[in-house]
């Protein structure tokens, strides 16, 4: 667990930087109110916390082509140890699951998957089934229009 003690120009510098990744540290710190070498001082503390991971863009799908996005809840077959393990590292080097969570509940997992339309969705997901990952069922939604979208450090500002 993280033990870096956080005020309110640190939480406002992470979710500044979650909206704006390529914000620049002069706007920044005015946005945050510092001038720029504490505030760059900061950032740096905050990398080195590990409570900033990284900087990325966010790619708009839709400019790029036609693609489907789709959730899907899954579950094991066996709940030991090793077939986590097992299931973990197989769909890691899948490159069409964008995103992964061990979840409570359920199910196992909720897989965030991006595809090129619904027939490679399905032969992925029967390549999953025959593989030895160890899947159960599984249940998919296909998103239809997304609505809300914010990056997590945003909702420290309200807490």
């Amino acid at each position: 667990m993280n033990q870096t003690r956080l005020d309110d120009r640190d939480i406002a510098i992470l979710a500044t930087l979650s909206r704006e990744g390529r914000i620049s540290k002069t706007d920044l710190a005015a946005r945050v109110n510092l001038s720029p070498t504490p505030c760059w001082e900061r950032m740096k503390r905050l990398e080195k916390a590990g409570l900033i991971a990284g900087y990325r863009a966010e790619v708009n799908l839709a400019a790029l082509g036609p693609h489907v996005q789709v959730f899907v809840t899954l579950e094991l077959e066996s709940h030991r140890a090793e077939s986590f393990q097992i299931f973990e590292r197989t769909i890691a080097q899948i490159t069409e699951i964008t995103g992964c969570w061990a979840i409570g509940g359920g199910y196992d997992y909720l897989l965030q998957v991006v595809s090129e339309d619904v027939a490679a969705f399905q032969d992925l997901m029967d390549g999953l089934l025959e593989s030895r990952a160890g899947v159960r069922r599984y249940y998919s939604y296909i998103v239809t229009k997304p609505v809300k979208n914010e990056p997590p450090a945003s909702a420290l500002l309200h807490l």
